[in-house]
């Protein structure tokens, strides 16, 4: 059986193209990090995009109008984290621990899949998938690039999704790198200049933060609602009311850092207070100037 991945290429609706953003220099990941991650810039693109520099004014516009007119778009990024967590695998625990066993994995996949269906419907599913982490089948329509990465899961990920009624199109699909780029970008700071933003996660420096967004004369209300640095992603249903309780009301959007758990916080939050509910991982640490929690640089959040 061909995969849905397979079947997204050959329609002509996806295609791989390298993510060309204005103003990005990825030249200092790939000196901290090493050369092989030239590939990742190389990723799923819709047939209707023209480029990188597209997808930043669909996110900045997407994000704009969920502000404004009060409107649920949760944004949530996958990668390998993710992927090994939709397979039962306990290789999701990274940085973070995100489940305590295979067991409680699989008792919280029908909280995951709901909010994947809720995700494609409302915001933008952004998945890391790149020619280096997909299957043979499809690599072989690209014998042109170089890949590396022996973790084959992007291919399996897009299967679930298949397999759960969540597929991808023009309007819920976003490259993962394009949400780094937009959230370090100056358009993103200035609008959020005079916005309450709601940061939640399990680690806040405020002053940090504020000077962050001060780089580019933008002054949010800044808050935090803290949440745990571990196992979100099995335990969401038990701590959400009084997390969600937390958030205040007159929030503008949230930031939030949740791992794996990122999916449900972003969806529910977004859900409850009718706001833009952006799953931004590193780009926090980097906020709280803990670049190192990460592991050093990121693609796509180097600006000239």
């Amino acid at each position: 059986m061909e995969s849905y991945l397979h079947q997204l290429l050959m329609s002509g609706t996806f295609r791989f193209e390298r993510l060309n953003i204005a103003g990005i220099d990825n030249k200092a990941v790939f000196s901290f990090h090493g050369p092989d991650m030239v590939e990742e810039e190389t990723c799923l693109v819709h047939a209707d995009i023209s480029s990188g520099d597209a997808y930043m004014d669909i996110l900045h516009e997407t994000v704009r109008r969920g502000i404004a007119d009060r409107r649920s778009v949760p944004v949530v990024r996958f990668a390998d984290g993710e992927y090994a967590f939709y397979q039962h695998s306990l290789k999701c625990n990274g940085l973070y621990q995100q489940a305590e066993s295979e067991a409680t994995i699989k008792k919280s996949l029908p909280s995951h899949v709901s909010a994947l269906r809720k995700l494609a419907r409302t915001g933008k599913i952004a998945p890391l998938i790149f020619p280096g982490n997909i299957k043979t089948e499809e690599k072989k329509y690209f014998l042109f690039f170089q890949t590396s990465r022996k973790n084959i899961s992007a291919t399996e990920f897009l299967d679930f999704l298949y397999q759960n009624q969540t597929m991808l199109n023009r309007d819920n699909y976003i490259p993962f790198y394009a949400v780094y780029a937009y959230l370090t970008s100056e358009p993103f700071a200035k609008l959020m200049n005079g916005k309450r933003i709601c940061i939640v996660s399990s680690e806040y420096n405020g002053d940090r933060c504020r000077e962050w967004f001060e780089r580019f004369s933008s002054r949010p209300f800044i808050s935090f609602v803290e949440i745990p640095d571990s196992y979100v992603a099995t335990r969401w249903d038990t701590m959400k009311a009084e997390i969600l309780d937390r958030i205040p009301d007159d929030t503008d959007i949230c930031l939030v850092g949740a791992g794996v758990g990122a999916l449900l916080v972003c969806v529910d939050v977004a859900e409850k207070l009718s706001i833009p509910a952006i799953d931004a991982g590193h780009v926090l640490n980097m906020m709280n100037g803990r670049e190192d929690k990460s592991k050093g640089p990121r693609l796509y959040t180097v600006w000239e």
